[in-house]
């Protein structure tokens, strides 16, 4: 059986995404794809463009930058949704001042309720030097503690290093 929720996590540009990718794939389910982006600028813009040109014609996608239970709960047994990713979704909630803490309580809720296998993508921002400004610094606490919950609340823990991925919990199949 695939896990309920899988959590991928790594730093960036390490492979995490296509791994999760391929890891939805793998669970034989109709992927669906959740991007969680919000598009400020031309990198950004064509990171995404990147990530949508991986993904076959198959992918059912969504976005959704804050509020992800009306995608999650629209979901079907015969689904996997893939949500890329925790660290832009933490990131759009403190560019506009949301309760950190209420907000993260309702997205563990909304993915425990999905009626299908959830994979969610994050960055591993805790081994890097310490921050020289508070908003960088609370920004770090913040995904630490994001990450833990949801490491906390999956089935199947990765890390992906230099695109390998390191089993931290649970078992691949």
């Amino acid at each position: 059986m695939f896990p309920k929720l899988t959590f991928v996590l790594g730093g960036a540009a390490s492979g995490k995404s296509q791994w999760a990718e391929n890891h939805s794939l793998r669970s034989g389910l109709e992927p669906v794809y959740l991007a969680t982006s919000r598009v400020f600028d031309d990198e950004i813009a064509a990171k995404v463009e990147v990530h949508k040109s991986r993904r076959r014609e198959d992918w059912l996608n969504f976005e959704a930058d804050l509020i992800l239970k009306p995608v999650l709960s629209g979901r079907t047994a015969n689904q996997i949704i893939l949500i890329d990713c925790a660290t832009m979704w933490l990131s759009n909630t403190m560019m506009d001042e949301l309760d950190l803490s209420a907000a993260q309580t309702r997205l563990l809720a909304d993915i425990a309720a999905c009626p299908c296998p959830v994979v969610i993508v994050s960055n591993e921002v805790g081994h890097g030097i310490v921050p020289d400004n508070a908003l960088a610094r609370r920004f770090r606490d913040a995904q630490g503690r994001l990450n833990m919950a949801l490491a906390a609340q999956s089935d199947l823990a990765v890390l992906v290093v230099a695109g390998l991925p390191q089993v931290l919990k649970g078992q691949l199949q």
